[in-house]
Parts: C-alpha cells; sequence; structure tokens
C-alpha cells in the first residue's frame, strides 16, 4: 500500500486551538479526501469507500460555501493554500 505524507499547512498550536473552525474542519477533509483518493487508485471496486468520500466531498463543499458567503477573502486564502479548485455554480 502506498503511504503519503501530507504536509500540514496549519501550525500545531492552531491545530489545538481551532479544532472547530471551518478552515481545520476543511483542512482535515481535504487530507481525508486526499487519503481515500490514494487508496481508491488501488481498490478501484471498493465501493464503501467509494460511497465515504462522496459524503466527505458534500461536506466540504457545503462548508467552503458557507465560508465564501460569511468571509470571501478567508475562503480565498483557504483555496490557494490547500490547492483546491472552486467549486462550481449551477
Amino acid at each position: 500500500m502506498v503511504k503519503n505524507v501530507f504536509i500540514s499547512v496549519i501550525s500545531q498550536e492552531e491545530k489545538e486551538e481551532n479544532k472547530g473552525s471551518v478552515e481545520f474542519q476543511v483542512f482535515s477533509f481535504t487530507n481525508k479526501i486526499r487519503r481515500l483518493t490514494s487508496h481508491l487508485q488501488l481498490h478501484r471496486k471498493d465501493y464503501l469507500s467509494q460511497r465515504g468520500l462522496r459524503k466527505i466531498l458534500g461536506k466540504r463543499q457545503r462548508l467552503l460555501a458557507y465560508l465564501s458567503k460569511k468571509n470571501r477573502v478567508r475562503y480565498k486564502e483557504l483555496i490557494s493554500e490547500l490547492d483546491i479548485r472552486e467549486p462550481k455554480t449551477r
């Protein structure tokens, strides 16, 4: 199995203080998404992991939509730090 090391954008002190913040939640969901993506590249028929990945993607998308409504500057900074794309608008 391939192990990926993910670089922490948020420092250790910030992790302890702000575990409930939107930025921390998006950061942890992004790490889970990247881990599951690498797992699914090896195990293509793991349908339960695919379902979990879709659920986490939806949660992250909702949190990002909330953050973009509340504070557009923090949203743009977070997207650039985590190197993720902006979701498409309908």
